[in-house]
């Protein structure tokens, strides 16, 4: 219960921040919701919060809609929503948030930049159905795209009104369809519910204080807020996607020296990396993967690959195979001359 009173509040929080940002409450809640759910199971609750999020901007801002935005961006999106839902069954999404989390704190550079008005560039709108198209995968991938697409709609000539209108207009039918494969999927059940609807409801009762806020702010303001958010959401998504590799993949990195020999390790699933330092003048940078099957004997191992830079004997790698208990069973090389 503690917790769903902490994501109501941190939502209600979240999207009044989000809504003078001009997005991005999408990522800032996601480690809330990796608390009660399911990774593969957070892109539907968040989906029905940001719906609810959704109605509520259109119905308050529906005049300054610019609808030929969103005849561009709208049917390249739908498909690709799917395409992420589907994506979604496959693989975990938490690489592609380790990697919108590096893009968003990439605006700490905006950030820091004397506010000015951004740049008309009419050239944006012939790459409009592409925009979409990658909006509605990451969309249908993560459950949120946020601030990552702002910068577009800035540079066609909206301003903070209609930006958040757009947006929201753009996204209401990628939120249905997302929502209806989700079902089909089995991404949805009970507890997504109550998620997405503590969620929902806290984002339709920030869009009032959004409505009072709003209009006391410049655009510039309302650009190095939203750059400023941008800047927090991805710092939070690399944190939460970080632990999570870590904990769910077992990467760990290591350090070590031991009779004149330094090594620097890396592990991550089955695979360890290392790149050793020996004396007198030699570098090995080692790959060992685990549970190798040997196809002649049919016993599982694992299977070291090196590859040796030394200064008295040049550049060749060996491969051997190991049992499980580390003696080697198989061994061969061949050497390629620097």
């Amino acid at each position: 219960m503690m917790v769903f009173l902490l994501l109501f509040c941190l939502s209600c929080a979240a999207f009044t921040i989000s809504s003078v940002a001009g997005g991005g409450a999408g990522l800032v809640i996601m480690p809330v919701l990796g608390l009660v759910l399911a990774a593969p199971r957070i892109p539907a609750a968040l989906s029905i919060g940001t719906m609810c999020s959704t109605i509520g901007r259109i119905v308050s801002f529906w005049r300054v809609i610019d609808w030929r935005v969103v005849l561009y961006f709208m049917p390249a999106s739908l498909p690709a929503a799917a395409l992420g839902v589907f994506c979604l069954r496959l693989m975990p999404p938490v690489y592609l948030e380790l990697v919108l989390g590096l893009f968003l704190c990439g605006n700490v550079v905006l950030l820091l930049k004397r506010s000015q008005k951004p740049a008309l560039d009419t050239r944006i709108w012939r790459y409009l159905p592409a925009i979409g198209f990658a909006a509605g995968f990451i969309s249908g991938f993560t459950g949120a795209t946020g601030l990552l697409f702002n910068r577009f709609y800035q540079k066609l000539g909206l301003q903070k009104e209609a930006l958040i209108a757009t947006r929201a207009a753009n996204e209401i039918l990628l939120h249905t369809i997302k929502l209806v494969l989700y079902v089909r999927f089995g991404l949805f059940d009970r507890t997504v519910l109550m998620a997405g609807l503590c969620v929902g409801i806290a984002a339709l009762a920030a869009i009032k204080v959004t409505q009072l806020v709003l209009p006391l702010l410049t655009h510039a303001q309302f650009c190095r807020i939203g750059h400023a958010a941008a800047v927090i959401a991805g710092v939070l998504m690399l944190s939460g996607a970080s632990r999570q590799i870590v904990h769910d993949d077992a990467m760990s990195l290591s350090y070590g020296r031991a009779h004149g020999e330094t090594e620097l390790a890396m592990t991550w699933r089955r695979h360890r990396v290392a790149l050793e330092f020996e004396h007198p003048m030699e570098i090995e940078l080692k790959h060992r993967v685990t549970q190798v099957t040997d196809p002649r004997t049919g016993r599982a191992g694992a299977e070291l690959t090196v590859l040796h830079l030394a200064a008295d004997r040049g550049i060749f790698v060996t491969k051997r195979r190991l049992h499980a208990g580390g003696d080697g069973y198989g061994h061969h090389s061949h050497r390629h001359e620097a």
